[in-house]
């Protein structure tokens, strides 16, 4: 194991760095790496942001650090409070800069299913559905995933649904972050104890990877932020991501 990369400081790191300077920034339900990721840019950057939880907090500071995303405490000490109608009426008015949104599938599109595995009328999983993702994947000007488990499954050449649509600009995963070039997933960067090779194999589709490297390393302050939301590392545990 690096001792500068888990795989989970790996992704919520990586989440961050999708965060820019005076942005407004949305993190959503089952979101804890994301939640994590924004409170984290928030100590581990030198320019500010607006962070807009689910929960309804508008740049809060949490008296504790919650498990879920959704906990009251992610509206503590904040501006103002959004219900779900402001931040969907935000996105679709073209304000919302960023949405953290999650997904079952992805294809190399980075349309998402969060409908169904297998087939639509006999299902082998029936998945939540679209949920707030069916409006804010095409309506927000940026959006980003996470994916615990990096395999052909996961990432996959055509949908089993089509949830939503738009695409999303970024996915981290724990071997590897993305980006939307030419309406398509590019590999970024893959973790340093990976490889290309690893993430070909382990990838469903066919991805341009001309310009991708080892992914950077955290910075002492991306330790130092994300070490003061986790000290004991609990929710390091409780996400028991793997490399594998």
């Amino acid at each position: 194991m690096s001792p500068n990369w888990s795989p989970f400081s790996y992704i919520v790191t990586n989440l961050a760095r999708f965060i820019r300077p005076n942005e407004i920034t949305f993190s959503g339900v089952n979101s804890t790496m994301p939640m994590l990721a924004c409170l984290m840019a928030k100590n581990a950057y030198d320019w500010d942001f607006v962070y807009i939880n689910v929960a309804g907090g508008v740049d809060p500071r949490p008296s504790t650090i919650p498990i879920s995303s959704s906990d009251p405490a992610l509206a503590e000490h904040t501006a103002s409070i959004f219900d779900n109608e402001d931040f969907y009426d935000l996105c679709c008015r073209g304000r919302m800069d960023l949405t953290f949104l999650g997904a079952a599938q992805i294809d190399g599109e980075g349309n998402a299913n969060n409908s169904v595995i297998g087939n639509w009328h006999q299902p082998k999983v029936r998945l939540p559905g679209g949920g707030g993702g069916a409006v804010m994947l095409p309506t927000a000007r940026r959006s980003c995933t996470w994916r615990t488990e990096h395999s052909p499954r996961t990432f996959v050449e055509q949908l089993h649904f089509r949830t939503s649509w738009g695409g999303f600009h970024g996915v981290v995963t724990p071997i590897a972050v993305f980006i939307k070039k030419d309406n398509r997933l590019a590999l970024q960067s893959w973790h340093p104890e990976s490889s290309l090779e690893e993430v070909k194999a382990r990838t469903g589709f066919a991805f341009e990877h001309a310009d991708a490297k080892p992914t950077e390393l955290p910075t002492e302050r991306e330790i130092a932020a994300l070490a003061a939301l986790d000290p004991e590392r609990a929710f390091e545990h409780d996400a028991a991501v793997t490399l594998r």
